[in-house]
């Protein structure tokens, strides 16, 4: 069973991947978006961090729809409202429990997923961060270690693709080539779940 100190252990990994990893999310974002992909995030997970230590909220879906909350307000961008959806309508699903199953959670995060899919009227192969979510919760029924793989490995398929959805989509055929931004963060907060879940699940280690 998954409780309040799991999500927030979570968190505070996808928080410290997020600060890790802020150049190279800023890097894949300057040919293809606004160049500020990693810093908004950066900022908008230390933020989760700090509001969670203040705050401690008791269950894991108080958790997540605070932490949501918290990235909706500080992260600028599309980024900001669509991870801030993200988690809060998965806190919001999880309710008040104490506990968790991982199975509550998977599905939970799933209907979430689909959800942010409806808002950025996205799909997998658009070359967004659906190439990793879908993905990964269809793996997390297997454990978290695979769904972080299959993060990794949805992120790495957007190389390919041209942009169909956000900003990258104006640039047309001069987006394939480039692996999307919003897909390998995806990857990174999947990749941290697996962490906090003990799990060593990072296939990812962008040495």
């Amino acid at each position: 069973m998954l409780d309040a100190g799991f999500f927030r252990r979570w968190l505070t990994a996808a928080a410290a991947a997020v600060d890790r990893e802020a150049e190279r999310l800023t890097e894949l974002d300057s040919p293809i978006g606004d160049a500020d992909h990693g810093s908004n995030l950066q900022r908008g997970f230390a933020a989760v961090v700090t509001t969670l230590d203040q705050e401690a909220p008791a269950t894991p879906g108080a958790v997540l729809v605070l932490a949501g909350r918290q990235l909706i307000s500080t992260v600028g961008g599309a980024s900001g409202p669509l991870y801030g959806t993200l988690l809060r309508r998965t806190g919001k699903a999880l309710g008040e429990a104490a506990e968790v199953s991982e199975q509550d959670f998977a599905d939970a995060l799933k209907e979430s997923v689909e959800a942010v899919g409806r808002l950025g009227g996205a799909a997998v192969g658009d070359k967004t961060m659906l190439d990793a979510l879908v993905p990964a919760v269809d793996a997390l029924a297997e454990s978290f270690t695979a769904a972080a793989a299959a993060a990794e490995k949805g992120a790495e398929s957007t190389v390919p693709l041209q942009a169909r959805k956000g900003r990258a989509s104006y640039l047309g055929e001069r987006s394939i080539g480039h692996q999307d931004p919003g897909a390998t963060s995806s990857a990174l907060i999947v990749t941290a779940l697996a962490e906090a879940a003990g799990g060593s699940a990072s296939g990812g280690d962008h040495e």
